[in-house]
């Protein structure tokens, strides 16, 4: 299984993936309480993969504010979490990465994303006919986004042990 964050300043969204890639697990919570579901999935779940999305820098020259590096501190806590559980290091994904991965162009906006994850997947559905994606909503579509980028690269390309080690 692969657990995936996008996160925030304040709250994440995180996804639980398994070996089809269907979100089992997914929402988007206050980063304190994700340290605690991370505690409870990390320990009690067959989880084999972390991987958060990175802060990048895309030559915009704009200056990054508070809320980019408050970020940043949360990429470092869940990471903290991470290798205290299980001993390494998670995988960290560019959203550039994503956006060439799932819709094959940087230009891409969160709305590609989410129509790439639809068609390669299956339709979202609803509550008498749930979909591969019911339930799902905004910032989770990222981080289901880091997931299956992260399966991609890394899984069933070079992987991911010898990619960090």
């Amino acid at each position: 299984m692969i657990l995936s964050i996008d996160p925030g300043n304040e709250y994440s969204a995180y996804s639980l993936l398994n070996e089809e890639l269907k979100p089992v697990k997914f929402g988007k919570v206050l980063n304190h309480e994700l340290l605690v579901i991370l505690d409870d999935l990390l320990s009690n779940t067959s989880v084999t993969n972390f991987a958060i999305e990175m802060i990048g820098h895309y030559g915009t020259g704009m200056p990054a504010g508070k809320t980019v590096f408050d970020t940043c501190v949360w990429i470092g806590r869940f990471t903290e979490r991470f290798f205290q559980i299980r001993g390494k290091e998670p995988a960290y994904i560019m959203r550039k990465d994503e956006k060439i991965n799932l819709c094959g162009n940087m230009k891409a906006k969160d709305s590609n994303i989410r129509q790439a994850l639809i068609d390669r997947f299956g339709p979202v559905g609803t509550k008498k006919n749930p979909g591969w994606f019911y339930g799902v909503s905004k910032d989770v579509w990222a981080a289901i986004a880091v997931g299956v980028t992260f399966h991609d690269l890394y899984l069933e390309g070079q992987g991911y042990e010898k990619e960090i080690n």
